[in-house]
C-alpha cells in the first residue's frame, strides 16, 4: 500500500478480448499513474444463468442478459493473464484480477499480491472461503450490501485465513448518478468497521474535478478503484462510466494537492509552523491611557491590542486586581513586572 493512496484501474474487460488492447491499457494505466491494472477472470456458464436479467442501464449497454453479455467478454484464459502479469511487470505497475469462480481463483492466486471480490459476490460464500484460503489480503466491496451483510463476509473470510482486509464502498448502478454515491457511507465503515482500511470502488461518470474520488478520499478512502478504458465513447460495457487515461492524470494531480491540503495533523507541528501568528497576530493587554504607578488596572485604564508579546488577554480578571508598578504610557503592552 502506499503512503498516500492507492489506485486502481480496473480495466475489467474493457479489452474487448483483444490482448494487444489488453496490454496497450496497462500501458495506459501507467501513463495516467494508477498503482495496479486490475483484469476480471470468469467464464459465463460459471457465473450466470441463462435467465440472469440485466440490472444497468441498457440505453448505455443493451444487452438484455448477464449471460449474453458476459458470453461477450470471456474468451481470456489463464495464459492471457499470465502475459499480463508479465507485461504489468516489464511496465511497472502492479497486476490484478478479480476471479468470479474456484478454477478461477486458484489459476489466479500466484499472479497477484491480494484478491478482490466484486460487491456482487460479499454473499457467495463458497467463493468467499475459497479466496480467504489462500491467506492473501482482500479488498471487499459493499456496494448494495447492509453492514450486517459485511460483518457476515468479514466473519467467513476471517475463519478460513483471509489475510488482510479492506473493505470498498461502492454503489452497484450502472452508472452511479452523483446523488447516488453516498459518500457518507465511507466514514460510517470506517466507524463500523474500525479495524479495516477503507476504500472506494466508484461507478460514476467521470467530471472534470474527479469530485467524488477527491471527496472520498478526503473522509479517508485510501484505496481508489475506477473503472478504467481507451475510449469513453466506445457504446457497452463498462466505457461509458469509466476514466481514461487524462481523466487519471488528472485524477492524480487532483489527488496530489488534496493530500496536500489534508496533511496529517500533529498539533506540536501545526502549532510551531503558525508560531508567529501566535506572537504577533493575537492580543496583549495594553494601557488605554497614561496610568501611574500604584494606580489599580480598570477597564478604563486598559483594554486589548494586538501583539501578543505581552499579557495574555486570558489573565484579564487577574490584572484587573493588580496594580501599576511603574508609570506605564498609553498603548504600551503590559509584561508580568508591570503587575503588583
Amino acid at each position: 500500500m502506499q503512503n498516500r493512496y492507492y489506485i486502481i484501474a480496473e480495466v475489467g474487460v474493457n479489452h474487448e478480448n483483444s490482448f494487444e488492447l489488453a496490454k496497450r491499457l496497462i500501458d495506459l494505466a501507467k501513463q495516467g499513474g494508477a498503482h495496479c491494472a486490475k483484469f476480471q477472470a470468469y467464464k459465463a456458464s460459471k457465473l450466470a444463468s441463462r435467465f440472469s436479467p440485466a440490472y444497468w442501464d441498457t440505453s448505455k449497454e443493451p444487452t438484455k442478459s448477464q449471460f449474453d453479455l458476459f458470453a461477450k467478454h470471456d474468451a481470456f484464459n489463464i495464459e492471457h493473464y499470465r502475459a499480463l502479469a508479465q507485461h504489468c511487470e516489464q511496465v511497472g505497475i502492479e497486476f490484478s484480477c478479480t476471479a468470479f469462480d474456484s478454477d478461477a481463483v486458484d489459476a489466479i492466486n500466484p499472479l497477484v499480491r491480494f484478491h478482490k471480490i466484486a460487491s456482487a459476490d460479499i454473499t457467495a460464500k463458497p467463493l468467499l472461503a475459497k479466496i480467504a484460503s489462500k491467506k492473501k489480503p482482500v479488498m471487499l466491496s459493499t456496494g448494495a450490501a447492509s453492514f450486517q451483510e459485511v460483518h457476515d463476509a468479514i466473519a467467513i473470510l476471517e475463519q478460513h485465513g483471509s489475510g488482510p482486509i479492506t473493505l470498498l464502498h461502492c454503489n452497484l448502478n450502472y452508472p452511479t448518478p452523483d446523488r447516488l454515491a453516498g459518500l457518507s457511507r465511507i466514514p460510517a465503515l470506517k466507524t463500523e468497521f474500525p479495524k479495516y482500511e477503507v476504500g472506494y470502488s466508484d461507478h460514476t461518470v467521470p467530471g472534470e474535478f474527479c469530485l467524488p474520488l477527491l471527496i472520498a478520499y478526503g473522509l479517508g478512502a485510501t484505496v481508489i478503484e475506477k473503472h478504467f478504458t481507451h475510449d469513453k465513447s466506445l457504446p457497452g460495457n463498462d466505457h461509458y462510466h469509466a476514466a481514461d487515461v487524462d481523466d487519471l492524470r488528472k485524477l492524480c494531480g487532483h489527488l496530489d494537492q488534496t493530500h496536500e491540503l489534508l496533511g496529517v495533523f500533529d498539533e506540536k507541528e501545526f502549532l510551531n509552523n503558525q508560531s508567529k501568528a501566535r506572537e504577533f497576530a493575537r492580543r496583549s493587554i495594553v494601557a488605554s491611557g497614561f496610568i501611574r504607578k500604584g494606580d489599580r488596572f480598570s477597564t478604563g485604564n486598559v483594554t486589548v491590542k494586538r501583539p501578543g508579546t505581552g499579557i495574555s488577554p486570558m489573565k484579564w480578571e487577574e490584572v484587573l486586581n493588580k496594580r501599576a508598578a511603574r508609570d506605564i504610557n498609553d498603548d504600551e503592552i503590559l509584561v508580568e513586572n508591570d503587575l503588583l
